[in-house]
């Protein structure tokens, strides 16, 4: 699904390598707010289920996130990477339930979900390199959530869509491919932005 133009591309590496100069002090730091913002946002302070993923590397932190949805009481859906970059769901269990998998990710360790355990979500976490002020996302360019955000269209959900980003990760615009969809809301160390009502 991911055709990728070369803008994309571009603006992904550029970003991309803006992440490698951050320090493990600053990611800490930014998780931090990060879990503070995004628990505060409606869309997840009501959710039952929200689909998320966990952090790695300099990418913004999810994992304090992760945590304190759970002890909620929410029911968090962790993706598993599965052969051809779809994603397969398990539920959240704690840290200590978290596997090495491939690419680098940490992936939940019970039993697997199935791909449409993602329609039951009430929000979806996704990952992003970028927003712009119409809400389009930029991902990583692997497809895989292009493809979950296409099985909640046909089965007619619509959960909130949230991204966390770095602040200098809100950009003018992001090219858009007609596959695209825009998020709800994005959170960034310095501010909560909203692109729909």
């Amino acid at each position: 699904m991911s055709g990728d133009m070369p803008e994309k591309t571009v603006l992904r590496r550029h970003l991309l390598a803006a992440r490698t100069l951050l320090t493990s002090e600053d990611v800490r730091n930014a998780a931090s707010v990060l879990a503070q913002g995004a628990l505060g946002l409606p869309e997840l302070s009501t959710a039952r289920t929200v689909a998320a993923y966990v952090s790695v590397g300099s990418e913004p932190g999810t994992r304090a996130l992760l945590d304190a949805l759970r002890a909620r009481g929410v029911r968090v859906l962790l993706p598993v990477l599965l052969p051809d970059n779809d994603l397969d769901w398990a539920a959240y269990e704690g840290p200590e339930r978290l596997v090495r998998a491939g690419r680098g990710l940490l992936e939940p360790s019970g039993p697997r979900l199935g791909v449409d355990a993602v329609v039951g979500a009430d929000a979806v976490l996704l990952p992003g390199l970028a927003v712009d002020a119409r809400g389009m996302r930029l991902g990583r360019g692997g497809g895989s959530y292009d493809r979950v955000l296409a099985r909640l269209a046909r089965a007619g959900a619509d959960p909130a869509l949230v991204v966390l980003l770095y602040a200098d990760e809100v950009v003018e615009r992001v090219p858009e491919e007609p596959h695209d969809h825009p998020v709800h809301a994005a959170v960034t160390p310095r501010a909560t932005l909203r692109f729909r009502a």
